[in-house]
């Protein structure tokens, strides 16, 4: 897990899962592809949201033309609230 983001309202976490136990390289051989994605945390609404696949590329996409582009925390923000809206599962402290 990386902390990609943190502000008063949005945290970003990339997460990336290990390939499956048993499955191993060798030397010259191509690395075993690895799962992963991102993690938004709505922290005004308390929900999170998984983004993963075509819709984690989008993603991924549009916050490296922000960081060309922009570099303030309300543009970020702006971005990641049209994410917001998509979550929700509730954030539970365990």
């Amino acid at each position: 897990m990386h902390m990609l983001y943190n502000s008063d309202s949005y945290a970003v976490v990339q997460i990336e899962m290990l390939p499956e136990l048993g499955v191993t390289t060798t030397e010259g051989a191509s690395p075993a592809l690895t799962r992963g994605g991102y993690e938004i945390v709505d922290k005004h609404a308390r929900k999170e949201l998984f983004l993963e696949g075509a819709l984690a590329e989008s993603f991924k996409q549009g916050v490296e033309a922000l960081i060309e582009s922009a570099h303030s925390v309300e543009d970020f923000d702006a971005y990641l609230e049209r994410f917001a809206g998509m979550a929700q599962q509730p954030v539970v402290m365990h």
